[in-house]
């Protein structure tokens, strides 16, 4: 069987490891990898975005199955496009992405189905003087979220109307780009947020285990937002209570949605959710696996990531059982210097070769001519397994601390307020 993954994270790392752990026989390639994706399969040199390349490549290597790390793609009709080709590809076709893709669209779709979410108004330029007045009668602190993608920068919370009037001109006058061209005003939940996943075929699904990211780049949750500092799973405070009532609140009536709708999605969901005293709402959908929540989730599953893909792909997924390991794992993210503003790229690292006890998965890195050099933001997931939490992430931070290179950054709290 042949596979290409696209993508070249510490997500897509996390992929490469566990599909070459697979019991099925198979070649990966991977587009365009990184330095870590190399150790299990074959790197190709493809963009992403270029599905007509892609196209070329499927059929030169008589590709089986297409695996898609980050959301862009999807989000620009991957799945439609290789439907034509009778290739299947493991994630939601265009429309089913607007879940991701599309704020308002997301909002609307739990309204339909009656789930739980913050209360919202959506506004673009042509109705912004009713959003003026809409945030005159909340509360602070506010949350504005620019509809479109915007790689993660889209999302604001402001601590008062006048703040809030402000960024919303600012946004919906081009701040981020088309992605901002509506905004979503959304209703401050004060809880705890969560993480949880689930891979269907269309019909049936299976959940994955629980997780809880870390966004800020600051010890204790402060600063800015970033694309992930670490994650541990599981999440000690969602209990069999909690999760009971998430599965029939919010995962059961989205893949009964995605059903109802006749959705083409067959692939992972990504839940994120709050906890508003012991009440379950719904934050944003992914219509991918999160990073670094990949780094930690898929080290927890024992059963063949490349048997559940062929069970979604040939809608059998009802008859896989998911096995789980009971150990805790938890991530440390090493980041470049600057980050999540400017930062410099081509930087040595040292130290990868004295990690023990640990998996490294690379990110923002490259290999040229046998060293390793950083070539992202977000350079490198160190993930290990404990007896518990505090345990994983000593055995993270112990490793974290080998690894050398200039500017090198990364928050020692993980988990600090699971513990």
């Amino acid at each position: 069987m042949n596979i290409l993954l696209l993508g070249s994270g510490g997500r897509e790392h996390a992929f490469a490891w566990k599909l070459e752990q697979s019991q099925i026989e198979h070649q990966l390639y991977i587009a365009p990898g990184n330095s870590g994706t190399l150790l299990h399969g074959q790197n190709i040199d493809l963009q992403v975005g270029d599905f007509d390349q892609i196209k070329s490549f499927v059929i030169e290597k008589c590709i089986d199955m297409i695996i898609v790390g980050p959301e862009v793609p999807l989000v620009d009709g991957i799945v439609d496009y290789f439907a034509a080709e009778d290739v299947f590809v493991l994630g939601p076709d265009q429309e089913s992405a607007n879940l991701e893709g599309s704020k308002e669209y997301a909002k609307l779709f739990m309204d339909e189905f009656n789930i739980p979410t913050a209360a919202y108004q959506s506004f673009t330029s042509e109705t912004i003087e009713a959003g003026l007045s809409y945030l005159e009668g909340m509360q602070a602190p506010i949350v504005l979220k620019a509809d479109g993608l915007a790689a993660g920068k889209g999302v604001l919370i402001l601590e008062s109307i006048a703040e809030a009037k402000i960024e919303l001109r600012a946004m919906l006058s081009g701040k981020f780009g088309d992605a901002s061209s509506t905004v979503v005003i959304e209703e401050f939940l004060t809880g705890i947020e969560f993480s949880m996943f689930a891979v269907t075929d269309g019909s049936s699904y299976k959940l994955l285990p629980t997780a809880k990211d870390y966004k800020r780049i600051g010890e204790g949750d402060t600063g800015l937002n970033t694309g992930g500092m670490g994650a541990v799973s599981p999440v000690a405070f969602v209990d069999e209570v909690l999760l009971k009532k998430v599965e029939e609140s919010i995962i059961k009536p989205t893949i009964d949605g995605i059903h109802a709708r006749g959705l083409n999605y067959k692939g992972f969901v990504f839940f994120g959710l709050i906890a508003v005293d012991g009440e379950p709402y719904v934050i944003e959908y992914n219509c991918r696996m999160g990073d670094p929540e990949t780094e930690v989730v898929l080290p927890r599953l024992k059963t063949d990531l490349l048997e559940i893909c062929i069970a979604v792909k040939d809608e059998y997924l009802q008859d896989i059982q998911i096995e789980i390991d009971e150990r805790h794992a938890a991530t440390i993210m090493l980041v470049s210097g600057g980050y999540p503003g400017p930062y410099d790229k081509g930087i040595d690292i040292k130290g990868v070769d004295e990690i023990s006890d640990s998996i490294a998965f690379h990110a923002g890195m490259k290999e040229c001519a046998g060293k390793l050099f950083t070539n992202g933001g977000r350079v490198m997931a160190i993930t290990s397994y404990g007896t518990s939490m505090a345990d994983a992430l000593t055995k993270s931070m112990r490793n974290a601390d080998r690894i050398d290179f200039q500017g090198k950054y990364f928050r020692s709290d993980i988990g600090f307020d699971v513990a």
